[in-house]
Order: C-alpha cells, then sequence, then structure tokens
C-alpha cells in the first residue's frame, strides 16, 4: 500500500483552471469550490477545501495525520492530537452517502487517511499564449500569501528557532482567516536564507501576497520587522515595526504573532476590496469585500449604509455567501447597539437570524461565533454573549474584539469594573486594530458608570483620536464632561458626534439601555448619565 508520512509525489494535475472530478462532485481548484450535479454547490470551510485538495491530489495514497496537519497548519502533530479526525469527520458528511460507511475518503488503521475514489481531470481546450497567461494571472487565489521564514538579524544563532517559530506561528494563525489560502511552512522554508525576487515567488506559488520579516535584537529590546508585499507588481503595500523589551521568548513570540495576524487579516482585506474597485465585473466575493472596507472606515450611518449595499449585492450574486451574509448582520448589530434606528430589537433579531443561518451553513465561522455574542450581550443574553466569544477565541485566538464584547457584557450585568482589563487584553493583542477606538470606547463607558469622570474622559479622548468617524465617544465625552460641570467642553463635543450620527437621541439610548439589561446596578448607573446627556445637549427624541 502506498503510503505518505513525509512529502508524498502527487497526481499530475492539468492547469489550475481544470475542474477535478470525483463520484458526483466537481471540486473547482481555482474558486475554491465543490458542487454536486444533483444539488449544485456543497459548502466547504477554508480547511475542509485544503483537506479535499490534499486528498484529490494523491488518490490511492495514505496520507498520515502528520502530513494532513502539515499541510494545513504547517506543524506537526502530537499524539493527542485529533483535530485532523475531526475534520475528515465533517468532510464525510458532506460527501460521502453515508458518513459512517465512508467509500471516498476511508481509514487505513493506525496510519491516517486515504482518497479511495477514482478522479478525473479535464484540461481546458488550448489557447493562445497570451490567453492562456491572462486566464493564469486571474486564477491566483484571493487572499493567497506566502510567509517567508524571517530573517535573523539577532546576530545570534542560538535565536534561530525562535524566529522560525515566529515565522511558523504566523502561517498557522494566518490560515485561520476565513477564505485565506496560506502556502504550508515546508514549502515556505524552501526560500530560507536565499535571495528572492517577490514577482518569481508568486508566480512560482500563484500567491498574490508575499510577507516578509526580520528580528532583530538589542541588549534588552527585541525588534521585529515586517512588510507585505503585492507579488504580482512588487509594491509595498503595509510595512509595521515594533520593539519589545526582551521577557520569556514564548510569551513574546505569542504576542508579536497575535498583532501581526490581527494587523494583516484587516490589510488583506483593504488590499482586496482595492482590486475589487478596479474590477469591470465584480462578484460576490470582490463585492463582500468592498462591503467590508465600509466598514473598516468607522460605523457612521454612511458608512453602514454603504456596507450594507455591497453586503446585499454580493447576497445577490451569491445567496450562499456567508461572509457577506455575516457582514450584513454586523450592519444591523451595530445599528442597534449605537441607536441608530428607532427600533434597535428588531436590528438586532435580523441579525441574529443571519448569523444563525450562517453557523448552520459553517459552524466553525469564528467571526460568526463573535457577531452572535455581540447580538447576546446587547439582547439580556450576557452569559451566552460571553460564552460565544469564549468560542470564537478558541477557534482563533487572534480575534482582539472578542475580549472588548466581553467587557462590554460585563458593564450590562453590573460588573463595570471588570471591564478595562478586557479592553486591556484586547488593546495588547492588536494595538493598531482598526477596531481599537471601540475598545478604547468600552473602556470609558466602564469607568462612566463608575463615576470616574477623568479616566472615562482619558479613554474617549483617545478613542477620538485613533478614529474621528466613530460618534459614540464624542457623545461619551459630553457627558462625562457634563458630569464635571464643563458644559461648554460638553456641548461642543455632542455637537461634533451630531455631525456624525444626526438620529442620536436620549429617548433611544434609554430605550436600547433598557432592552439590553434588566441589571438593577447596570440601570441605576445608567440615570446619571442618561441625565448628563441631556445637560451635555444630546436630543431628547
Amino acid at each position: 500500500m502506498d503510503r505518505a508520512g513525509g512529502e508524498p509525489s502527487r497526481v499530475a494535475l492539468p492547469p489550475r483552471t481544470a475542474p477535478v472530478r470525483f463520484a458526483a462532485f466537481t471540486l473547482d481548484l481555482d474558486g475554491c469550490t465543490l458542487s454536486r450535479a444533483d444539488c449544485g454547490d456543497v459548502p466547504l470551510t477554508h480547511k475542509e477545501f485544503v483537506l479535499l485538495r490534499e486528498f484529490v491530489r494523491h488518490p490511492g495514497r495514505v496520507l498520515s495525520r502528520d502530513y494532513l496537519l502539515d499541510a494545513l497548519a504547517g506543524k506537526r502533530a502530537d499524539p493527542f492530537d485529533r483535530s485532523i479526525d475531526v475534520l475528515v469527520g465533517r468532510l464525510r458528511r458532506k460527501i460521502e452517502p453515508d458518513a459512517k460507511r465512508p467509500t471516498l475518503i476511508v481509514t487505513a488503521a493506525g496510519e491516517g487517511y486515504k482518497f479511495a475514489a477514482p478522479i478525473e481531470v479535464h484540461a481546458e481546450s488550448a489557447a493562445p499564449a497570451p490567453a492562456a497567461s491572462a486566464a493564469n494571472k486571474q486564477a491566483t487565489p484571493r487572499l493567497s500569501i506566502v510567509v517567508l521564514p524571517f530573517a535573523n538579524l539577532t546576530g545570534d544563532p542560538e535565536q534561530e528557532h525562535f524566529v522560525d517559530g515566529v515565522t511558523e506561528s504566523l502561517t498557522t494563525d494566518l490560515s485561520r482567516i476565513r477564505g485565506a489560502y496560506v502556502v504550508a511552512r515546508n514549502t515556505a522554508f524552501t526560500f530560507k536564507g536565499k535571495p528572492v525576487d517577490v514577482k518569481t515567488i508568486g508566480r512560482e506559488l500563484n500567491v498574490r501576497y508575499v510577507l516578509e520579516g526580520s528580528v532583530q535584537r538589542s541588549a534588552a529590546r527585541m525588534r521585529v520587522s515586517v512588510q507585505l508585499i503585492d507579488a504580482e507588481t512588487g509594491n509595498h503595500l503595509w510595512a509595521e515595526r515594533f520593539d519589545k523589551p526582551l521577557a520569556d521568548l514564548f510569551d513574546m513570540q505569542d504576542e508579536i504573532v497575535a498583532r501581526l495576524a490581527g494587523a494583516l487579516s484587516a490589510e488583506l482585506a483593504a488590499a482586496e476590496a482595492r482590486r475589487a474597485e478596479l474590477s469591470p465585473t465584480p462578484d460576490s466575493m470582490d463585492l463582500y469585500f468592498q462591503g467590508l472596507a465600509w466598514l473598516n472606515k468607522g460605523v457612521i450611518p454612511d458608512n453602514l449604509a454603504h456596507a450594507r449595499g455591497f453586503f446585499d449585492r454580493a447576497l445577490a450574486a451569491d445567496p450562499g455567501n456567508v461572509d457577506a451574509l455575516i457582514g450584513s448582520a454586523r450592519a444591523d448589530s451595530v445599528e442597534g447597539a449605537l441607536s441608530y434606528v428607532p427600533d434597535s430589537m428588531a436590528a438586532f433579531a435580523a441579525a441574529e437570524a443571519k448569523l444563525t443561518k450562517a453557523l448552520s451553513a459553517v459552524p466553525d465561522h469564528a467571526r460568526a461565533h463573535m457577531a452572535l455574542g455581540f447580538v447576546h450581550i446587547w439582547t439580556r443574553r450576557a452569559a451566552l454573549g460571553i460564552a460565544e466569544c469564549e468560542h470564537a477565541l478558541e477557534l482563533d485566538r487572534n480575534l482582539a474584539g472578542a475580549h472588548s464584547l466581553m467587557g462590554n457584557a460585563k458593564i450590562f450585568t453590573g460588573r463595570a469594573e471588570e471591564t478595562e482589563a478586557h479592553s486591556d487584553e484586547a488593546l495588547r493583542l492588536s494595538p493598531r486594530d482598526s477596531h481599537a477606538h471601540v475598545w478604547m470606547t468600552t473602556a470609558g463607558i466602564a469607568k462612566l458608570h463608575l463615576g470616574s469622570y477623568e479616566q472615562a474622559i482619558m479613554w474617549f479622548r483617545r478613542a477620538i483620536e485613533a478614529n474621528r468617524n466613530y460618534p459614540l465617544p464624542n457623545f461619551m465625552l459630553g457627558t462625562a464632561l457634563a458630569q464635571l460641570g464643563r458644559l461648554d467642553e460638553a456641548r461642543s463635543a455632542v455637537k461634533a458626534g451630531l455631525a456624525l450620527a444626526p438620529t442620536y437621541a436620549v429617548s433611544r439610548v434609554r430605550a436600547g439601555w433598557t432592552a439590553m439589561s434588566d441589571n438593577s446596578t447596570f440601570l441605576a448607573q445608567a440615570e446619571p448619565i442618561l441625565e448628563a446627556m441631556r445637560k451635555a445637549g444630546v436630543p431628547e427624541g
């Protein structure tokens, strides 16, 4: 029996534009989609697609768990890691006639799994060379990236394991981004220590983006520098550099990777949105990325309207676009939470329905769980909301926003004194996050509930400085200033908030807060805040 414990030889597939067929299924390697002749598209998570792709590339061969985990996450399995077995079980339920008696993905006891179905590959008709080149160019997957081995500039060979660990962990964490194609660690490390040309690497690996990095060390500090490069043009899209005091290397590695993964997620989405703007015929995912870009610009009503428009167009083009469905739900939730709409509960109900539908299709979608946690927290179900956020973090440890949401839950349950620690953790993981201003505002609101007005003012000013398109900290700043009798400053802050959100009103805030929580401590703390809003000039309604 053929086995694959390390890197097995692969079946010779035709150019990437050719479909792969097995049983009643067609696997599109370009579009990362699976369809069945009798029922249309079969929704796959990113990991399910990668797993199936590995199977069809090695038909008839036993693939070990070590090999499959390395292909998925760039790391070797420990003896107790059963994540591959769980993933195989989910994939079997989607493609096997009877998942309990599999005939396509069969178990090789004590060794791994084998893809037993015959596959057919049909190359497309030959085309003139220029046209084929254009087709290949278009076939490069969205959000496709290789993390090149970081350069060790510490001058200390003993630090090589730490530098390589940053590269490997970042590769693993980026693979958690929904829809991302991340080149496996083993392939990326073939470029270690070699001079590289990013355009050549892009063509060889068929990726859109290349991430380069380096680590330097002084006597007491570690400096990490990274740059994200467009593999097609060679243009630098984003660069980051930060220093950290030397500490426990494993803790440093975790924090460095969390910071980079969070920032890269937003930068890659923004880059895809810019590409989509230039497309004469945008498809559903193009429209989704444009909606996400509007959502990340700041949650003023106009931005939310633009975002929803793109998400709705994405869903019209592809009703099965789960990410667009979640984006639309997020827009609903924010409108409800910020009292932009007359009926916040209706907005939350619409969001919950969309998220329930999304999670029925993709149960392990981390951001969907976090978004559902948001809805629960704002609708008197704080304990459920915290549980959803904790589950989201189990699926993707880099969702820093989940920490801040748990801080919100503490405010609604009368435990505002615990909120700042959650906001601090979110900011530690992703200090330059596109949503950092929201987390700062949450910390400020907690201080407002506790009567710590000077500290609240500090947090609100930081939030405004971080994003001047977010109206809430302006209203809250005005409220804190009014509590201190600084009414002229308070009214000026509220005026700035109303310029961004003209419908904001005390009556809407009261209705929203009453619906969000029935905790007696929270409601008692809310009354003086509402009165201070009036003094600051927030309209009654």
